[in-house]
């Protein structure tokens, strides 16, 4: 359940308390006595879940894509307070927004609301984690955050994303961008069983 971390350690992102790069994997000791079931890394900042359904979060702080209330950066992992009583059972970090699915199946999300990407109707940042009430009724079963659009996939094994449409990255058969998740018509007639958001593109 221990978590390494090597690369470029610029805004914290490796969660090693400096910004140092690690040319080799380095143990994150600020999760010591925790139990990491998951990670997501996106450029400059990082996820982890814990067996408990706790979420940790480091790195730069821009836009509020850590989920502490504020915009500081955290050069070691820190737990997000929001979900306090909640228990979180994947989490996905985005190009400056992060998801997090808890085991209601309901979808959270925060950061840069640019192009709709959080799912709330608008383009507004969130600072917090925020329940995405689009999905209320829907049971999701996993989440996928990409570079600037978004991916989940509902118990029923439908697609459905939003976000940032450039280059047809929605599957909607059109590029604009959708500011509340729509299904992916295009696969009604599949089950699906994973999602995975891109740079530009999805899978």
């Amino acid at each position: 359940g221990a978590v390494w971390s090597w690369g470029w350690g610029g805004e914290g992102m490796l969660g090693h308390g400096d910004e140092q790069i690690q040319s080799l994997p380095m143990r994150i000791e600020a999760l010591a006595g925790q139990r990491v079931v998951a990670v997501s890394a996106s450029l400059l900042h990082s996820l982890a879940l814990t067996a408990n359904g706790d979420v940790w979060s480091w790195g730069f702080r821009g836009r509020g894509r850590l989920g502490h209330g504020d915009t500081q950066n955290q050069q070691l992992p820190k737990k997000v307070e929001a979900f306090a009583g909640q228990r979180v059972v994947a989490v996905s970090a985005g190009g400056d927004y992060s998801l997090a699915l808890t085991t209601d199946g309901a979808l959270w999300s925060w950061g840069d609301g640019g192009s709709g990407r959080l799912g709330h109707g608008d383009g507004q940042p969130q600072l917090l984690p925020k329940k995405v009430e689009a999905f209320a009724g829907q049971r999701i079963v996993a989440v996928s955050a990409g570079w600037e659009h978004s991916l989940a996939l509902t118990a029923d094994g439908a697609v459905w994303s939003w976000g940032f449409g450039g280059r047809g990255r929605l599957g909607h058969g059109d590029t604009q961008e959708q500011q509340l998740p729509k299904k992916v018509e295009a696969l009604a007639d599949q089950r699906f069983v994973a999602v995975w958001a891109g740079g530009a593109h999805s899978l």
